[in-house]
C-alpha cells in the first residue's frame, strides 16, 4: 500500500464531481428541436408525442429530425469508444443547426452535455461543434420550468405521486430538482418521497444485462421503496429506468406502474386523461 493512499483522509477517493455553474437561460425560443431518445421511441412513443404537445402548447415549433437515433451513451459507457463516436457524430450532425434541443430524458441529456466533450476529445475542431450543442441542449423539465416558464393550470384529480430520476441525470442535469419543481406548480398532484429516490434503479444500459443478478437486486429495493411510499404511481424522465421498474413489477405481479412524465404533464394540462 503506498504512502499517500496510507496517509489519505477516509473516503478521499469518493470525491464528487464539481458541480456545474447555473445555466443562463434566454427568452422562449420559436422553434425546437426534439430529440426523442431510442428507447421513447422504441417503447414509448406516447410520451415523445406527448413532450411535443407540451411544447406546442407554449407556442413552439417542435422539429422532429426522422434519422435520429441513439446519443451513444450505451456504447460509451459499455467501453466502445469507436462505436460510440460514430453513433455520436450521426447525432451530431443531425442536430448542428443551431435551434435548442429539447431531450425528454435526463441520461441522454446529459451525454450531450457532458460526455461528448470526452468522445470527441481528439478531435479539436469538433469540440467547438459539441460545445454548441452543450449550451443548446435542455432536458425537457428543466425547458418548461426555466425557458418557458410554464404557469400551468392542474385540470386533473387530486393524486399522490413518487417521481423516480436516474442516477446519471440526478448528477449531470439536476433533473431531480427541476421535477420537483415543475410538480409543485400541479395543484392537486401531492409528490411523496421514498427512501431510495437518489438510488439507482439497476438499469444502467448494459449494466442490467451484463450483471442482471445485481441489477435484479436493486430494481427490487426501488420498487419496495416505491409503493411502500403510498403514491398511486410514479413517474420518471427516463425512459430506461421506467422500462427497468415497470418490467420488474410486472414480474413481481404487482399493480403498481410508472408512467413518462411527459405523459402525466399533458394529462393534468390538458385534461386528457390518457386510457
Amino acid at each position: 500500500m503506498s504512502e499517500l493512499f496510507y496517509d489519505a483522509a477516509p473516503n478521499a477517493t469518493r470525491v464528487a464531481p464539481e458541480r456545474p455553474k447555473p445555466r443562463t437561460y434566454s427568452a422562449k425560443p420559436a422553434e425546437v428541436t426534439l430529440f426523442g431518445t431510442c428507447v421513447v421511441d422504441l417503447f414509448f412513443p406516447e410520451a415523445g408525442l406527448d413532450a411535443i404537445r407540451l411544447l406546442e402548447r407554449e407556442g413552439i415549433r417542435v422539429h422532429f429530425p426522422q434519422a435520429q437515433s441513439c446519443c451513444g451513451q450505451p456504447a460509451w459507457t459499455s467501453g466502445y469508444v469507436n462505436e460510440a463516436r460514430e453513433v455520436a457524430r450521426a447525432q451530431l450532425n443531425l442536430l448542428d443547426n443551431g435551434l435548442p434541443v429539447v431531450v425528454p430524458s435526463g441520461s441522454c441529456a446529459g451525454m450531450f452535455r457532458q460526455h461528448y466533450h470526452e468522445v470527441f476529445a481528439e478531435e479539436p475542431d469538433t469540440l467547438e461543434r459539441v460545445e454548441s450543442l452543450a449550451e443548446r441542449t435542455f432536458e425537457l423539465t428543466e425547458f418548461l420550468l426555466h425557458v418557458c416558464k410554464v404557469d400551468w393550470q392542474d385540470l386533473g384529480q387530486p393524486t399522490q405521486i413518487a417521481l423516480h430520476t436516474s442516477c446519471s441525470a440526478r448528477r449531470e442535469m439536476n433533473t431531480h430538482v427541476h421535477a420537483r419543481e415543475l410538480l409543485g406548480k400541479l395543484a392537486n398532484v401531492q409528490r411523496l418521497d421514498h427512501d431510495h429516490e437518489s438510488e439507482c434503479c439497476g438499469f444502467g444500459g448494459t449494466f442490467s444485462v451484463r450483471m442482471p443478478e445485481v441489477s435484479g437486486a436493486m430494481v427490487l429495493d426501488k420498487t419496495r421503496s416505491l409503493r411502500e411510499s403510498g403514491a398511486v404511481e410514479m413517474v420518471t424522465a427516463d425512459g430506461g429506468c421506467l422500462l427497468n421498474i415497470n418490467g420488474s413489477l410486472e414480474k413481481q405481479q404487482q399493480a403498481f406502474r410508472g408512467r413518462h412524465l411527459a405523459s402525466f404533464l399533458w394529462e393534468r394540462v390538458s385534461g386528457e386523461v390518457t386510457p
